[in-house]
């Protein structure tokens, strides 16, 4: 069991609940969202009616794209990046809090499980879920059988599944196995936690790589292979290899596989994030000159 599919998954959930006339948990987050998008609300709700969940997760399976692919080559990369910037308003200014509890309900499941069984900690995901041996049945649209075979399966919850019991991800980017994502009810007491302690675009970005990694990303901006980011930063291949597959699955960076090279490059999400500590940065310099 994960806690997260990441910030920018997430936000393909969030898309279509803010496209939703939610009920008092998600009012205060949905003002939030349109005003910190402004003019770009037309666009974001564009893109939630012309694309379902399935395909804008599809979209990520290949963030950077191929600009010499054509007319629904670009259409696609535009969307990425609408995608992206709706990410920075709607889930990144609160993604402290809400990562912190969905790895409490992550937790909780967990302790069920060892205490009762996994039998148990399915009969508990959702009132809907259904743990009939060998059989976990989900409710969805349409109705179809999964066949494991032996692969496994990894559950997730999901703050942003509107009107939805769960939904089966497969082949969710370095996972590997499929991913049923479960919704977490949100009431207003939780909403509270959640949406009305947003610490802002820039802190919350920040918080989601911390120093190192930010170093990583001021790297990359200058597109170069894992053995290239190793020798920049002075740090072991394993390592270079290792931060880069964080800031992948959060949705920062894309990597181009080419024989045994790995061309690691920023995604739209990637530079809007360092473009805000660049930023910060500057101002915090301005202010000490100024003292």
């Amino acid at each position: 069991m994960i806690s997260t599919l990441g910030p920018v998954a997430e936000s393909v959930f969030a898309l279509k609940q803010f496209g939703r006339q939610g009920g008092a948990p998600f009012q205060g987050w949905q003002k939030g969202v349109r005003e910190r998008l402004g003019a770009r609300v037309a666009e974001v709700e564009q893109l939630a009616g012309r694309y379902d969940t399935d395909e804008l997760l599809t979209l990520l399976k290949h963030p950077g794209g191929n600009p010499d692919a054509g007319g629904d080559e670009r259409a696609r990369q535009r969307a990425q990046a609408t995608l992206f910037g709706f990410c920075q308003a709607a889930v990144l200014p609160h993604w402290r809090q809400m990562r912190g509890h969905l790895a409490s309900v992550r937790d909780a499941c967990g302790r069920i499980s060892i205490a009762n069984g996994m039998h148990t900690a399915l009969d508990n995901l959702h009132p809907r879920l259904n743990w009939r041996p060998p059989s976990l049945e989900a409710p969805g649209e349409p109705d179809r059988d999964v066949h494991l075979n032996g692969r496994g399966l990894v559950l997730c919850p999901s703050l942003f599944l509107a009107g939805k019991t769960c939904m089966l991800v497969e082949d969710f980017q370095e996972i590997g196995v499929p991913v049923l994502v479960f919704s977490v009810p949100v009431d207003t007491t939780t909403a509270t936690t959640l949406w009305g302690h947003g610490g802002g675009d820039e802190q919350a970005l920040s918080a989601l790589v911390g120093h190192t990694r930010a170093a990583v990303l001021e790297t990359l901006s200058d597109s170069c292979t894992t053995g290239e980011l190793s020798q920049r930063l002075n740090i072991s291949l394993a390592g270079a290899s290792k931060h880069a597959k964080v800031l992948r699955k959060a949705g920062l960076i894309t990597t181009a596989r080419q024989r045994n090279m790995a061309l690691h490059s920023l995604t739209p999400l990637g530079v809007a994030l360092l473009q805000q500590r660049r930023s910060a940065g500057r101002r915090t310099d301005g202010q000490s000159s100024a003292a």
